[in-house]
């Protein structure tokens, strides 16, 4: 990216996640959510343009892309659906993590297949009584040979009971997070189990559930890492975590925007279109002013979680918070021009109204963001 505006080949990456989204997702979103539907072949699909594997490295099988070019595929997929955009999202940290720390058997074992999607990750911290105190975590493995058998459960898992492979923080030792490595655990492991689906707000598109390990048998070299790094390795997948989430927010907004102009164009009141009342028209420029703002910030946050900067968790911490908060502040006045129609399933805004809103708590709640920031902030 030049300092203001995208490369050429950003704006090409962007426009084929456009055109994939406007044949494959959108004209499909709301029967998903509708029906609570996972379309686990639309995932396979993006795979096949590399949208599994967007920051694998290309010796891994990967596109090997940065962060600001997976933020535009999310931010285009979520134009269509938030829900299955921040699925293929949470697949690729996980495929990024394998990548990252895994040894070169590990990799070998389960990167071919991620990268294709046949097989999909699901990223594995949150317990039930542990999430914004992320490293309170109660989940155990304890040593024995060649293996380690864990014991515990989490919570709020996307895609638990769907996907194959679970890169997950466990208690190898010590309370706190020097205590805490990451195992890369199979859904057909003797002793895992998954709770009922969760019935959510929104994010209907993919399935949340509770993963449970009943003495489970993990070999060794399943650890990504060495044991005792994995809180480290779990706040780095994070990072980028944030990032996509954010720019999930801003393409369900943009969608929700347009929406809104489209329809303050058509509907008439008083004799005149609703777009037509200058009201009308200082609530679109501020959403507009205020999404352009967060998408600014983010693109920033994103190039400098690719470039290693130092102050990289500060600013995808700023960009999470922003562009979600953002995002539902957007969404909430695109529902409100849309008036009693804007309640309504008829119309997508309700959708992503509902979608946008787990956006603020997940990957490190906006209260969490700002704890982040202020920390920084005052190590200066």
């Amino acid at each position: 990216m030049t300092q203001f505006d995208l490369t050429e080949d950003q704006l090409a990456i962007q426009e084929m996640a456009r055109r994939f989204t406007a044949d494959a997702i959108t004209p499909y979103a709301a029967g998903w959510d509708e029906r609570h539907h996972f379309p686990r072949d639309v995932v396979k699909a993006a795979a096949e343009l590399g949208f599994g594997a967007i920051y694998v490295s290309e010796e891994s099988g990967g596109i090997g892309l940065g962060r600001l070019e997976a933020a535009l595929i999310m931010e285009a997929m979520a134009y269509g659906c938030p829900s299955t955009s921040a699925f293929i999202s949470i697949h690729n940290m996980a495929a990024w993590m394998v990548d990252t720390y895994g040894s070169a058997a590990t990799k070998s074992r389960y990167l071919p297949d991620m990268v294709t999607c046949d097989r999909l990750g699901s990223y594995c911290l949150t317990e039930p009584g542990s999430g914004s105190d992320a490293a309170a975590l109660k989940t155990k493995a304890v040593r024995d040979g060649d293996h380690y058998v864990v014991s515990g459960s989490k919570a709020f898992i996307s895609g638990a009971g769907e996907n194959e492979i679970y890169v997950t923080m466990v208690r190898t030792g010590e309370e706190g997070p020097k205590g805490i490595s990451c195992l890369v655990i199979e859904k057909d492991m003797a002793g895992v189990s998954f709770g009922a689906n969760e019935k959510k707000l929104g994010w209907r598109s993919q399935p949340t559930r509770q993963v449970n390990f009943d003495n489970v048998r993990v070999p060794v070299e399943n650890v990504l890492g060495v044991e005792g790094e994995g809180f480290k390795i779990a706040m780095s997948g994070l990072d980028g975590g944030r990032l996509n989430i954010g720019a999930c927010s801003l393409g369900g907004a943009q969608r929700c925007l347009d929406e809104a102009i489209g329809y303050t164009r058509e509907r008439r009141q008083f004799g005149q279109r609703v777009a037509d009342f200058q009201a009308t028209q200082f609530t679109l420029a501020d959403m507009e002013t205020e999404l352009q703002a967060a998408r600014t910030l983010l693109y920033t946050a994103a190039a400098k979680v690719t470039a290693g900067a130092a102050d990289k968790t500060k600013f995808a911490a700023m960009a999470k918070r922003f562009a979600t908060d953002t995002g539902s502040a957007v969404v909430d006045r695109a529902l409100q021009l849309h008036g009693g129609y804007g309640y309504l399933q008829d119309y997508p805004v309700e959708r992503f109204f509902r979608d946008l809103r787990v956006h603020r708590i997940l990957e490190g709640t906006n209260e969490i963001m700002r704890v982040i920031i202020a920390r920084e902030l005052l190590r200066q």
